[in-house]
């Protein structure tokens, strides 16, 4: 049938006199509109701004960490003297490192603290090669290793031997496996003593130790600074440059990051944390950590995506708490997988943060529901695969309500994010935790270092919105600039 240009005009516009719909989620009956206002009103509120007193104070806690670390160094020699830590924005809890939360305390924003931050620290270094890392897989679950210090030498062997679990073989050779556990203990033993005598000379501006916690395998310290409270997650681990082997066959496919980054940005190293897996021997076994490399694939991710990210952790960090079997490591997993699947220009509609946050939830469902999970650099491994079905199930149940009813989810999120803001300013209304001369006081010169410093670091902060920095430091002169921010250094 042929139509006439008059009636083909008509049908036309007769599409087009009809009322048009709002844009509905089929599950939930909610406006798309109106979730997309609500995951702004969160990134609002969850994004906070940093004026020069607040950037003073972060690089004063900063430094005082640096320092602390650079005196454990020399304290017994065990940690390399030039050391690359990787300082990377959120806490653990957050999700920035694979590791297990099960066996950290509770600490919420606002209540214990008002800025937090994970900082990778080496306690062993294994720079030299150029192919592919073999690690030594044999008593281990998938993503996970033991470690020989066969591959270091013999100062290093001596130094470190009481920090390792001993082999003797049948050929009379020792085989010492570097110990995630006693290192832990070490470098946690080495922190008080070093803070304690911090303590007992205490300088003008010099930040309050709040509280020192060993977490399971990393020690938490939240420092007050000025009118500010931040917490440092700080984690002992292993630094390889180049890439596992176990891990080579993910770089054979293609990548959302292809052509956005080069792929050695992608494979300039990884690390060895302290975790093992759920029927791994905690004394011996260590988890392999990709987390320079989510520095780098973070660059690729669209700014409305990572907004529904951030709306979607905040909804089930606290939702699927107990027990804890979900952590926002596995959501930022299913994100870079999503980012694989679905093309790059969908991805990028600025509009679009309302389907993202729904997809992101669906995806989780369908996770919990099939109990898999898979590693996003090393697929084979199903991080969800030791969970019991209850477990599982419970968890599923639990996001059907937050996807049948996703506006609600994000109000208590934004309340919550609301009142952690409001708890801190709070703080900063009554009176310092410790007093530091902000970079006006002292009627001093307007361009004295601290000043300039502060002014920088605000400067990274609002420039770099998001993005993780890699530090640099030597423990005998902390006066050099520590940022690096892909290969610049400030």
């Amino acid at each position: 049938l042929k139509m006439t240009p008059t009636a083909s005009k008509a049908a036309s516009l007769g599409c087009n006199n009809k009322p048009a719909f709002p844009e509905l989620d089929f599950r939930s009956g909610a406006r798309v509109e109106e979730l997309n206002k609500l995951i702004q009103e969160f990134t609002k509120h969850d994004q906070r701004e940093y004026d020069d007193q607040r950037a003073l104070e972060i690089h004063t806690a900063k430094d005082f960490i640096f320092s602390m670390l650079g005196m454990v160094q020399k304290l017994d020699q065990k940690l390399p003297v030039a050391n690359e830590y990787l300082l990377l924005s959120g806490g653990v809890r957050e999700g920035v490192v694979d590791l297990d939360l099960d066996e950290l305390n509770v600490y919420a924003r606002g209540t214990d603290y008002d800025m937090d931050f994970t900082l990778l620290v080496p306690a062993l270094k294994l720079h030299d090669r150029n192919q592919p890392v073999t690690l030594d897989m044999r008593h281990s679950a998938l993503c996970h290793s033991w470690l020989s210090l066969r591959l270091f030498d013999e100062g290093t062997i001596s130094k470190w031997k009481d920090c390792c679990t001993i082999v003797d073989h049948i050929n009379g050779a020792t085989n010492y496996f570097f110990s995630p556990t006693k290192v832990a203990d070490w470098f946690n033993d080495s922190i008080s003593i070093v803070l304690s005598e911090i303590q007992k000379k205490p300088q003008r501006g010099m930040p309050k130790v709040e509280k020192v916690e060993k977490n399971g395998t990393i020690i938490s310290i939240i420092l007050g600074v000025g009118s500010s409270r931040m917490l440092y997650d700080i984690v002992p681990v292993v630094s390889f440059k180049g890439w596992p082997a176990v891990a080579q066959s993910w770089l054979m496919e293609n990548h959302f990051w292809d052509g956005k980054i080069t792929e050695e940005e992608v494979i300039s190293g990884f690390y060895l944390v302290p975790a093992c897996s759920y029927k791994g021997k905690k004394d011996n076994e260590w988890r392999l950590s990709f987390a320079r490399s989510e520095v780098q694939l973070k660059k690729c991710i669209s700014s409305s995506l990572m907004q529904a990210y951030q709306a979607c952790k905040a909804i089930i960090i606290k939702l699927l708490s107990r027990p804890k079997a979900i952590s926002p490591y596995h959501l930022r997993s299913m994100m870079l997988w999503a980012c694989d699947r679905l093309p790059a220009n969908y991805l990028a509609q600025e509009d679009y943060a309302a389907h993202f946050l729904l997809g992101l939830i669906d995806d989780l469902q369908h996770c919990l529901v099939n109990k898999m999970c898979p590693n996003y650099f090393i697929p084979q491994c199903n991080m969800l695969e030791h969970l019991s079905e209850e477990t599982v199930m419970l968890h599923a149940r639990k996001l059907s309500s937050v996807r049948s009813d996703p506006a609600e989810h994000l109000r208590t999120a934004i309340e919550h994010v609301k009142a952690a803001n409001r708890l801190t300013l709070d703080l900063q209304r009554r009176g310092s935790t410790t007093s530091i001369p902000s970079p006006q006081s002292d009627g001093g010169d307007p361009n004295q270092p601290d000043d300039r410093l502060a002014k920088k670091l605000q400067q990274l902060v609002t420039e770099n919105p998001g993005k993780s920095i890699s530090v640099f430091i030597n423990p005998d002169d902390v006066t050099r600039p520590h940022f690096r921010i892909d290969d610049k250094f400030f």
